[in-house]
């Protein structure tokens, strides 16, 4: 089992989501079974760049070649191949910060992570699930102006990773008085993921 972590938090070590996703994983790591090979991307140490100019016309060239085994394509790769993928980024201007969506611009690829037909879009990946971690200062969770998870939720849709689940710590911006219980309920939510997460019902 390939399991492939993409870490998107870019006010590194201080970052509430981090947190999250630190728990998780010193939890999952207990249960680890043998077969299971773990990959953590860094997004915010990785060489991505948006498709603007030649770079975007390259992409263009390639995928009209047929030419998918570039290694420019070698993230869409891996991440189509990854059996489980965990995603921890916060909430960023309603959404998620541009370093996750430059990489999912990045695997976005008609033939790699999805494919078209006459009937439409169909997912290629092997993912069955993505777990995603992620704090937001207000409460939004409920409201049309929380777009990152929903976002997340519908690429998934596209990429044929059949379940979603999110895990937030919210509103300890709006209530900072509030942040330790907020977040330790939230960091108790991420543990108890990590000890059940090679475990079904």
């Amino acid at each position: 089992m390939k399991i492939l972590i993409l870490n998107g938090c870019i006010r590194g070590e201080a970052s509430r989501t981090l947190k999250l996703l630190e728990t998780f994983l010193q939890e999952m790591k207990k249960h680890l079974p043998e077969d299971c090979t773990l990959t953590q991307l860094n997004l915010s140490e990785l060489p991505l760049r948006p498709l603007v100019g030649s770079f975007f016309e390259e992409r263009e060239q390639l995928l009209a070649e047929n030419n998918r085994n570039h290694p420019r394509f070698d993230y869409a790769h891996q991440f189509a191949q990854a059996d489980r993928i965990i995603l921890a980024a916060p909430f960023w201007d309603l959404s998620i910060p541009a370093i996750v969506k430059i990489y999912i611009e990045n695997i976005s690829l008609d033939g790699i992570t999805f494919g078209c037909n006459e009937t439409g879009m169909y997912g290629l990946c092997k993912a069955k699930d993505m777990l995603f971690f992620t704090a937001r200062g207000g409460i939004y969770h409920d409201g049309p102006m929380e777009q990152g998870a929903r976002y997340l939720e519908a690429l998934c849709n596209m990429f044929g990773i059949d379940n979603f689940r999110c895990i937030a710590a919210e509103g300890m911006d709006f209530f900072p008085e509030q942040e330790p219980t907020i977040m330790e309920r939230a960091i108790k939510e991420a543990k108890e993921a990590g000890a059940n997460y090679f475990y079904k019902a």
